[in-house]
């Protein structure tokens, strides 16, 4: 997984809206949110808390996206079912996933297969990865990405 200090990647994405590019975000913070699947429980319960604090963190000079292997036509029945105001990311393309390091071996019930680690990487103006969050806990974790986008 990448860690804090490092330059993140230039890359872009397809979203459900368009895409994502970050060689496009030079100057500004990102919050990019790794999340496994759309419009499961915990997904949608952490895109709902970022969606919903999103003119904070655009008023702290921060973008915000969330990224997944699902497509992007999957991404826009997301966002409007639950009415996402933040990008969604589609990387099922690409492998932005496995730059990041979030895509792991996983299991459930004895059985093993790939899948994405839930993480949040914060990014600053000058593309420097400034805090990292692997292994995230839904509850309450916008809130803390929000406090320290804020303090940068």
């Amino acid at each position: 997984m990448l860690e804090t200090g490092t330059k993140v990647p230039s890359f872009t994405i397809p979203t459900d809206t368009g895409s994502f590019s970050m060689a496009d975000k030079a100057g500004k913070n990102v919050v990019i949110f790794f999340f496994p699947r759309a419009d499961t429980s915990g997904c949608t319960k952490e895109a709902v808390a970022f969606s919903g604090l999103l003119a904070d963190f655009t008023a702290a000079g921060c973008e915000v996206i969330g990224i997944s292997k699902d497509t992007a036509a999957k991404q826009g029945k997301f966002r409007a079912k639950h009415g996402l105001s933040c990008e969604l990311g589609a990387d099922n393309a690409t492998d932005i996933c496995e730059t990041f390091g979030v895509w792991v071996e996983k299991s459930m019930y004895g059985r093993t297969y790939m899948g994405i680690q839930r993480a949040t990487f914060l990014i600053d103006g000058t593309g420097t990865i400034a805090e990292v969050w692997p292994k995230v806990k839904v509850a309450g974790h916008a809130e803390e990405v929000l406090a320290r986008a804020q303090a940068l």
